[in-house]
């Protein structure tokens, strides 16, 4: 049971951390818009708070969702690494006392 606990808490850690990794180039890269010549300029007039909370937003999503893959790959990693074969039990045939 501890095993699979602190295996969960890793995996959640550590889906974390590649959530962390792989949310922001993905954001960059959904938002960016495409056509453009290179080169080019776009004249934009944004609102930096909504886009900042945007941002952090996704980001913490991404975590969540990162934590929570994290944990279910290590319950099922866990699952797998506490569960003991059983002994196989081999049943002879009683000896018959009839002629």
């Amino acid at each position: 049971m501890k095993t699979t606990v602190v295996l969960m808490l890793a995996g959640a850690l550590i889906g974390v951390v590649a959530a962390s990794l792989i949310v922001p180039p993905a954001l960059a890269w959904y938002t960016a818009p495409g056509g453009l010549p290179q080169g080019a300029q776009i004249q934009a007039v944004v609102q930096i708070p909504e886009v900042i909370r945007y941002a952090t937003t996704k980001l913490l999503n991404g975590q969540l969702i990162g934590a929570g893959v994290g944990a279910a790959v290590g319950l099922v990693v866990g699952l797998f690494l506490s569960m003991r074969p059983r002994p196989v039990v081999i049943h002879t045939p009683a000896p018959r006392t009839t002629p």
